[in-house]
């Protein structure tokens, strides 16, 4: 009797690097993981080293592995970390400048006051933001004399630079998702936006073939026998197929260092009123899928400070039963360590902390950073709204979801139903159900949608607690709020 098909996920994350290796089934065997090292050159930098990533990746893999073979590879990265390195090496040229990084404020400021930002966003479905990869791969090779008349150079995302190192540098694709989420892309066309491209100085020579998002990006021998990569996703398009929200109006958010939540708007591309960004959810068989997306650029990493920059907690499973015995104390955390993303875009906004007291103590804070995830989670669903989605249920997944007085109090905030699965890893669980489809595992995503966990029903009066967030993000903004919206989203 033949075995059973096992799929290998590799999830890069901005703060680790994970492999999981599932049955068909979505049942998680093996998990290997490493901590990945953040390093703040100047304020509002933030950078990876390449090499860490590479080793970490490959160390995972083959962890998790452990002497199994599996059917297919997928990956899923952090999006928009932007990486430029030498095709005949293969070594980068720069540390990673990851997607939390705010150096080309200024540039994306310039373009903005040029009036540009209505054509990015109707090309590339986004807003002109440090946060995409465009003005960060422009400011690369602005510190290479000579860099964009060059041959040798290759640009990729962190999907794109692993499947390069994967395959002996064989391989030079990215999949639709992470080219989506670059500035540089027309995600009506779907293909690489020359308008774009000369408006941001980048050569298309730098570029990495888009291919869909099961049609195969190479093999790699690390495990001791070819394996093919079958599957490529970003993070929150991974976790959106991880989750089953397959049809338009499902709707999820996913809590890592950031949270991101994504709804799904069907076969296409729908604009924002309210600073969401469009971007494509998927494709398969060379059809595409759109969602309107909210970037919270920190939710676990205001816990992730609490533990590391503070030392009020030794581990972050200590905030649920802290939280629990905090009272109503009114202490609020604006988390705007890099800036505020959606629905404010604010690239000069800092973190803040208010109502302090001599009483406030550690289980106050950890309180405080919960509810910020939970009440910028509020404000990307207030947008949503206000762009007539109106979903009955809210999926959540990734770390704190497994903290039920986050999950219920997200509820409670939120005023919806909030269903966690059960298999909470879906972002890698969305990257290994691609590698299934590439392989011929599944013949349908549906095939793998989860099981639920647990649905928390919203409760209480959420109204006192939302005035006091918006009366302190009104505090924290670099600009005043009603600017928020003086130029409409994608």
């Amino acid at each position: 009797m033949a075995s059973a098909p096992l799929l290998l996920a590799l999830d890069q994350g901005t703060t680790s690097t994970r492999a999981i290796l599932f049955d068909a089934s979505g049942v998680p065997l093996r998990v290997a993981q490493r901590e990945l090292r953040q390093s703040y050159p100047a304020d509002g930098w933030v950078e990876h080293d390449p090499e860490e990533i590479w080793s970490a990746s490959v160390a995972v893999l083959r962890e998790a592995a452990a002497g199994a073979l599996p059917v297919a590879i997928g990956i899923t990265n952090q999006r928009e970390t932007a990486l430029l390195w030498d095709r005949a090496t293969g070594a980068c040229l720069h540390d990673a400048i990851v997607w939390q990084d705010r150096r080309t404020a200024p540039e994306c400021e310039r373009l903005r006051a040029d009036g540009l930002e209505p054509f990015v966003a109707e090309r590339s479905g986004l807003l002109i933001d440090p946060y995409f990869s465009a003005t960060k791969l422009a400011w690369l090779l602005d510190r290479l004399p000579g860099a964009r008349e060059r041959s040798d150079l290759a640009f990729g995302t962190v999907d794109s630079f692993l499947a390069w190192r994967l395959t002996g540098g064989r391989v030079h694709a990215t999949d639709i998702t992470n080219a989506s989420r670059t500035n540089l892309f027309d995600i009506r066309k779907r293909a690489w936006s020359p308008e774009l491209l000369d408006l941001f100085r980048v050569p298309e020579s730098v570029l990495p073939e888009v291919r869909g998002n099961a049609d195969g990006f190479g093999t790699t021998d690390i495990l001791g026998a070819p394996v093919p990569i079958a599957g490529m996703a970003g993070d929150q398009q991974a976790a959106t197929l991880g989750q089953g929200c397959l049809d338009a109006g499902d709707i999820k958010s996913t809590y890592g260092t950031g949270c991101f939540l994504l709804a799904h708007t069907g076969a296409e591309p729908a604009a924002s009123q309210h600073r969401l960004l469009t971007t494509i959810a998927l494709e398969l068989d060379g059809r595409a899928s759109y969602a309107l997306e909210g970037a919270v650029f920190v939710a676990g990493a205001a816990v992730q400070w609490l533990r590391d920059g503070l030392g009020v907690i030794a581990d972050a499973a200590e905030t649920e039963s802290l939280a629990r015995g905090a009272g109503e104390s009114g202490v609020v955390m604006v988390p705007a360590f890099v800036g505020l993303g959606a629905p404010w875009w604010d690239a000069e906004a800092r973190g803040a902390i208010f109502g302090l007291t001599r009483d406030t103590g550690p289980a106050d804070l950890a309180r405080a950073a919960l509810e910020a995830a939970a009440h910028q989670t509020a404000d990307l669903l207030d947008a949503a709204a206000a762009d007539g989605l109106e979903p009955a249920l809210l999926r959540i997944d990734g770390g704190m979801s497994a903290n039920d007085w986050f999950a219920q109090t997200l509820a409670d905030i939120a005023g919806l139903a909030v269903e966690r699965p059960a298999v909470t890893e879906t972002t890698a669980w969305g990257a290994a159900v691609l590698a299934g489809l590439g392989a011929g595992v599944f013949s349908d995503p549906r095939e793998a949608a989860p099981a639920p966990d647990r649905r928390f029903e919203p409760g209480g009066d959420p109204a006192p607690a939302r005035a006091r967030w918006a009366d302190a993000v009104a505090r924290t903004l670099s600009r005043p709020a009603g600017n928020v919206d003086a130029e409409p989203g994608p």
